[in-house]
């Protein structure tokens, strides 16, 4: 008895599932099509039909939403509680971030993607929430370092102490790190001075 046919939708979602494995995996330059088309029990011919090119499967299998929230009931002072929460959940709830963050260090489109993630949502966000529309950018800039950089060190690197930290434990180190720099001083610079973008 043969299995039953896929639709294209069911098709396409299973090799969005097997390349996002393998991507996670093995990094973008030594993840391939053939793998994938073995990991999803398909013709590799079929993974080019629907995606035509591997940077194309690739920019599919880590189409990242931040899904960031509207910040606008939000008391000032918890700001940076509430990004932080949500960071965490998106960390452990999307395995596309977790693509990007891998493959990122190593692949520069790759890299450039993470980069418009973060200046195209979370550089709006920081622009309505900052004292100074002129600190955006430099202010975004420094929240990625926080939420990368945890996420490197919990998801990817797996260092201990930072993995043995609870859900509650995270969000009340990284917290003031993000309110302070959604909203305290940015030193010497002084105010309006502008950073590189994310």
């Amino acid at each position: 008895m043969s299995a039953p046919r896929r639709s294209s939708i069911e098709t396409k979602a299973v090799i969005l599932a097997a390349a996002r494995e393998r991507f996670g995996a093995d990094g973008y330059e030594r993840a391939t099509i053939r793998a994938i088309a073995s990991d999803a029990a398909i013709d590799p011919s079929m993974v080019m039909r629907y995606f035509g090119t591997k940077e194309k499967l690739f920019a599919a299998a880590a189409d990242v939403d931040l899904r960031l929230p509207a910040l606008d009931a939000v008391p000032r002072p918890q700001l940076g509680a509430v990004l932080s929460a949500h960071f965490l959940d998106r960390w452990e709830g999307d395995e596309a971030m977790l693509i990007l963050l891998r493959t990122g260090v190593t692949n520069d489109d790759a890299a450039e993607r993470m980069r418009a993630v973060f200046a195209n949502q979370l550089a709006p966000l920081v622009l309505r929430t900052c004292p100074n529309p002129a600190e955006a950018p430099r202010r975004a800039g420094l929240i990625a370092t926080q939420v990368l950089g945890l996420a490197l060190c919990r998801y990817v690197l797996r260092l201990p102490p930072i993995v043995a930290m609870t859900h509650p434990e995270v969000v009340d180190w990284l917290g003031p790190q993000i309110q302070r720099c959604l909203t305290g001083s940015l030193g010497a610079d002084g105010p309006g001075a502008e950073g590189p973008g994310v």
